[in-house]
């Protein structure tokens, strides 16, 4: 009896106890759960509004992507970022201000080998050493003494405790428990918006759903696409053999339909040809030189897209991205990462880096891979300065989208287009709405990728706070600035890092003022945010330059065809900079890869006669004066050179080439290419008129 008496006692003790901690006020502020650029700067913003903040990071470093591989920053139109996110980049500039950081190559060099893409006499720099990038982070951290705690994961089961509509503490799973008035979720998973209750969506969402044009299943783009045949058996021409890893069964959906797969992920490699930096490509456990199978016929059917996209980044490094048909982009490998649990994830990972080691591997070794291909591979190597922890390689996997929160407003392609446009600005995005292939699939027998969307022509747009925001039933003191709530399309333009780091910062701002007014996120004020975000240099409005729509097929006579609707060999670049143009905007060629760049324009012809042959390019000071253009027309082929530092024509937008017969039997083409080319090259569209 005793003993019972006593352990009634010792329980009604704890039980006071626990009523007492949960009675106690929250420890921080403001907890931050993920280290990713946007939660970097939300917790800097947070201290340095004076609330009491801690960011929780389930890895081992801070800046996710921008110090985890991604030293070429993808941006649009570097006006549209202001605040901490500018000054980041400020820092880097002043970084490589100073002589002692050029290690591989001088300043001076580097500025040459990027060919007229950087101006030395900006103050900000928007392409760095990832390792340069942490060091940044860290110190921004360091001057306001925000704490990081390192290694806590979310427990994915029990994690989340709330009372009503409110978090009130959230458990990692080594049992550790932060509390806080207000939580920001800044991880690329979203995993604490999920198990708060939050709702969200995972994949693509048809275009029926928010009346958009590029979303669902999508198969105009000729970008990073087969551009030769490619069997796809695992027995050539035999079906029965099965397919080749990395080639998908099934049909792949309708054009428009919503479906449950994502945008490709990879790693962004800084990659060195420095010899005494370099360090080899490795060979993975577990390499398979079957997976490559794929690759290899490609090649060998005459296309070679490279080892990938290389961008220079100082000391003779590149942050290189995934280019072509089959490249550093693992498509259709990640379907189940978005809500996987942490051994799912770990499993994707792994065979992301296994996959990704092995195709660098594969390219620079295998005896069947052209000998010109390998030498030209093996010519590069990893940074033997860099990711030091990780072996050299990134140790941030390119999540390039996951859960997107469905929150109090959803951004759409309408916004990106700036025909719908918000009232409640936290920021400006900018970038082309992009999207990675999500299949590789067969098609009439041969291999084809899907899902490669590269649209812009576009102003800088706001993005609204409400899209930041859960809905205020499902969640009052959390915000969200990577996962946020938008169309499958429209988080391909948001989703780049300036911006995250831009809605870091608001999210805090607008934290600060809930818990000033000891309100939900939901109910604070905006003028007041808005007055805060503007002192802080924050850009809301843009008020440059705007951007002239082209003008639209369907609206000239005749045939046109434009450069959405052409063939592209080689890695073209998508602009809508300068006016007079038709459709969404064009293509150039960068002035790089001469001869190895080309255009195929295939015309209709339905009615059999002669036609003047025109085509379309906007004109500017850059453009080459002897760009190579080929007609196929009845008779045989006709060639001509375009002068494109000359405005065309007519109306200011097409520049006639000849009066040619045409029939609907013989194939008529215009091909242009960049064979010999003194300056930019430029793609746009083809008209065919009927002559008098």
């Amino acid at each position: 009896m005793l003993v019972s008496r006593c352990l009634v006692a010792c329980l009604s003790l704890l039980a006071l106890s626990s009523v007492a901690a949960a009675d106690e006020p929250p420890k921080h502020d403001i907890v931050v759960y993920g280290a990713t650029s946007g939660g970097v700067t939300a917790a800097v913003q947070a201290a340095k509004l004076g609330r009491s903040v801690v960011i929780i990071e389930p890895g081992k470093h801070v800046g996710g992507l921008t110090s985890g591989g991604l030293g070429a920053t993808d941006i649009g139109n570097k006006g549209a970022i202001g605040g901490m996110s500018r000054e980041f980049y400020r820092r880097i500039r002043k970084h490589y201000s100073a002589a002692d950081t050029w290690s591989q190559e001088t300043f001076d060099e580097y500025v040459a080998r990027k060919k007229g893409r950087f101006d030395p006499n900006e103050d900000t720099m928007w392409t760095f050493e990832p390792r340069v990038a942490e060091r940044i982070f860290r110190e921004m951290l360091e001057e306001v003494s925000v704490p990081i705690i390192f290694g806590e994961r979310l427990d994915l089961k029990n994690g989340v405790k709330k009372q009503g509509n409110r978090i009130t503490s959230i458990t990692m799973e080594s049992g550790r428990t932060f509390t806080a008035k207000v939580f920001i979720d800044a991880t690329y998973e979203g995993d604490l918006l999920a198990k708060a209750g939050v709702k969200y969506h995972v994949g693509r969402e048809a275009n029926a759903v928010y009346d958009e044009t590029l979303n669902g299943a999508y198969y105009n783009n000729k970008n990073h696409q087969f551009k030769v045949k490619v069997d796809p058996y695992l027995k050539p021409g035999d079906p029965t053999s099965g397919l080749l890893p990395g080639v998908h069964d099934g049909p792949p959906g309708e054009a428009g339909a919503g479906d449950h797969r994502v945008q490709a992920y990879n790693f962004r490699m800084c990659l060195t040809d420095a010899p005494e930096n370099r360090v080899p490509f490795p060979k993975p456990a577990g390499y398979d030189p079957l997976r490559y199978e794929l690759a290899l016929r490609t090649i060998l059917a005459g296309q070679w897209d490279g080892l990938g996209a290389p961008q220079g980044m100082p000391n003779r490094k590149t942050d290189t991205n995934n280019n072509g048909a089959f490249s550093s982009d693992n498509i259709g490998m990640n379907y189940d990462y978005p809500d996987g649990d942490y051994a799912t994830r770990e499993k994707i990972w792994n065979e992301h880096i296994q996959y990704q080691q092995g195709w660098c591997y594969f390219l620079a070794n295998d005896p069947r891979v052209p000998e010109k291909i390998r030498e030209q591979c093996a010519r590069w190597g990893l940074s033997k300065d860099e990711f030091v922890d990780t072996h050299h390689w990134p140790n941030q996997l390119y999540v390039r989208e996951a859960r997107r929160m469905i929150g109090a407003y959803v951004m759409t392609e309408h916004n990106c287009r700036g025909t719908v446009k918000v009232d409640d600005s936290v920021g400006l995005a900018a970038y082309t709405m992009d999207s990675h292939n999500v299949q590789r699939y067969v098609k009439d027998g041969f291999a084809m990728n899907e899902g490669n969307v590269e649209v812009g022509g576009f102003s800088p747009y706001a993005i609204s706070y409400k899209s930041l925001l859960p809905q205020q039933t499902e969640c009052g003191n959390l915000l969200v600035p990577v996962c946020l709530s938008a169309s499958h399309i429209a988080y391909g333009s948001i989703r780049m890092e300036p911006v995250f780091m831009v809605l870091g910062q608001s999210v805090a701002t607008a934290a600060s003022l809930a818990i000033e007014s000891n309100s939900d996120v939901q109910q604070v004020d905006y003028a007041k945010l808005r007055e805060r975000l503007l002192a802080d240099q924050q850009i809301l409005e843009w008020t440059g330059p705007k951007k002239v729509s082209g003008a639209a097929a369907t609206s000239l006579p005749g045939v046109v065809v434009d450069d959405s609707q052409a063939e592209f060999i080689g890695e073209w670049t998508v602009g809508a900079t300068i006016p007079g143009y038709v459709g969404q905007g064009y293509r150039h060629d960068h002035d790089l890869n001469k001869g190895r760049l080309r255009a195929v324009f295939t015309l209709p012809i339905k009615t059999a006669g002669k036609y003047e042959v025109r085509v379309s390019y906007p004109v500017q000071s850059n453009r080459a004066t002897n760009v190579p253009v080929t007609v196929a027309a009845a008779d045989g082929e006709h060639r001509y050179t375009v002068n494109q530092k000359k405005a065309p024509e007519i109306d200011g937008l097409f520049h006639k080439l000849d009066v040619l017969s045409f029939d609907a039997t013989t194939p008529a083409t215009v091909t242009i290419e960049t064979t010999g080319t003194d300056g930019h090259v430029v793609v746009d569209a083809v008209q065919l008129i009927p002559a008098k």
